[in-house]
């Protein structure tokens, strides 16, 4: 199967089975957004959920943040993953939102990742989910989903190039939604471990099906 028809295929399956897939990260505004988004790196959006209402309800805007320590962040946060190093960005972040962009979370990719805890991933997420961007944010069940389905090449080994693979042949238009659409078909049907190809409506075009003979 040709490249492009796999992607179109995709396309026409989540369109109609997720017309509406957004982040599982609890949030009410792009501020509480980017804290959950730096929190939720190697760590589950569930674990996210449950540590960011009392943190929010504390630090609800970036001058209170920044007006914090890392050892008092810390308290807020121990449960994650990398807590020390997470504590430290997030109060580096708030005091360069304050200083640098107006406490405003900025927009443009070289804004973004000039903030502490940002790397590309983060600043895509930003991107696509508030500013409507055409990002797409490659994190492990992206990548892997990717390869899977065929809609990258095996040689394609970084997640930057996935991403300019994905971008390059899915509609500006629809990548916001089509990042969510890779992130929840990776967490709950192509999974790591036992993929559940047997309910998979991707299935009829993929390349993981075509390799393995299911």
């Amino acid at each position: 199967m040709k490249k492009e028809e796999r992607y179109q295929r995709l396309i026409d399956y989540f369109q109609v089975a997720m017309p509406i897939a957004e982040s599982e990260l609890h949030y009410e505004n792009p501020f509480q957004l980017l804290i959950a988004v730096i929190l939720s790196a190697q760590c589950t959006d569930k674990r996210i959920n449950l540590i960011t209402p009392p943190l929010f309800d504390d630090y609800p805007t970036p001058e209170a943040l920044a007006a914090s320590t890392p050892e008092v962040i810390f308290e807020y946060i121990h449960s994650v993953s990398y807590p020390n190093n997470k504590a430290k960005h997030l109060v580096g972040m708030a005091k360069m939102l304050v200083e640098a962009f107006h406490s405003q979370v900025p927009s443009e990719l070289d804004d973004l990742i000039r903030l502490p805890g940002v790397g590309r991933k983060t600043a895509n997420v930003i991107q696509a989910v508030i500013y409507k961007k055409p990002a797409m944010a490659v994190d492990t069940h992206v990548f892997r989903v990717s390869h899977r389905i065929g809609l990258v090449s095996d040689s394609c080994t970084t997640p930057l190039c996935v991403e300019k693979e994905l971008t390059q042949h899915i509609p500006q238009n629809l990548i916001p939604i089509a990042h969510h659409w890779l992130i929840l078909h990776g967490r709950y049907t192509c999974t790591a471990r036992s993929p559940k190809c047997s309910s998979c409506g991707l299935l009829p075009f993929c390349a993981y099906k075509e390799k393995n003979i299911l």
